[in-house]
């Protein structure tokens, strides 16, 4: 009789209680792109469409024993990393991934909330950059993430360019340096990778107070891809065009009061099922 599995995917975030980013974001998007869905939850956040009023972190061994639980039995084929809170945390991530080698991780460096919301503590970055980066396929900052990690400022897609660049010094295989926050009718995100291949992705800017999250959506969307046996530059295009339909089909739903979520359901696909050899 024949055997079929899910394409599952991991992701390993931050919770949301508004429902609009981190895990929950991530598992409507999994759902809504026909794959499995599986968590580790790194913090549990007191959040809402107006922002973040509280942080509590999940013990270092509990994050191990889900990102565990989850590897060893279900075997995803995409891992998606989000808020990480504490450099104790990445530490401990970093060293339960290091048995995973062969699964790609798509990296959404969560630093600050779509209300402005700091979420993430100083003394992480540097640690973010050590042990976390040099693991992973795709790092996904915005340009307030980059110019963080970068340390200057970041004006213009050429600017983009160089800290892309620069942030590819830190052992990732890739770079996707998202531009949404230049302010402009045109969207440009920068791709470059190790292998010196560069593109600059072009959309057109929807005007909409619904896009709180929007890196979680667009960085577990690329895993999603992923794990459905796309390159990553299919799988980014991919991911590009739901992001913005997705915000397209939510720009006149009102959420909360504040920045509400994107449609991820708007054209929903059906859970795909692979035969196992």
């Amino acid at each position: 009789m024949k055997q079929y599995r899910y394409p599952a995917v991991l992701t390993i975030a931050g919770s949301d209680s508004g429902g609009g980013a981190g895990i929950q974001a991530d598992l409507k998007t999994f759902s809504a792109l026909g794959c499995y869905g599986t968590s580790a939850i790194t913090a549990v956040t007191v959040q809402n469409t107006l922002g973040v009023t509280g942080i509590h972190s999940i013990p270092s061994g509990i994050v191990e024993g889900q990102i565990k639980a989850v590897m060893d039995d279900i075997v995803p084929l995409a891992i998606k990393i989000g808020m990480v809170h504490s450099s104790e945390l990445a530490m401990t991530i970093s060293d339960t991934l290091k048995a995973y080698t062969n699964t790609p991780i798509v990296f959404d460096p969560v630093m600050v909330a779509t209300s402005g919301d700091k979420l993430i503590k100083d003394d992480t970055v540097s640690v973010l950059k050590q042990v976390l980066f040099p693991m992973t396929m795709l790092i996904t900052p915005n340009l307030d993430e980059a110019e963080i990690l970068v340390q200057q400022k970041i004006n213009n897609v050429e600017e983009m360019r160089t800290a892309a660049k620069s942030l590819l010094q830190t052992g990732c295989f890739a770079v996707l340096l998202k531009g949404g926050h230049l302010k402009s009718k045109k969207l440009y995100d920068v791709y470059i990778d190790q292998k010196g291949e560069e593109k600059i992705f072009e959309s057109t800017y929807i005007k909409s107070e619904n896009v709180h999250g929007t890196g979680c959506t667009l960085s577990s969307a690329i895993a999603a891809y992923l794990s459905l046996g796309c390159t990553l530059i299919d799988a980014i295009t991919k991911a590009r065009e739901y992001i913005h339909n997705a915000i397209f089909y939510g720009q006149h739903v009102k959420t909360g009061h504040g920045h509400g979520p994107l449609n991820h359901f708007f054209n929903p696909q059906k859970l795909q099922l692979y035969e196992m050899e």
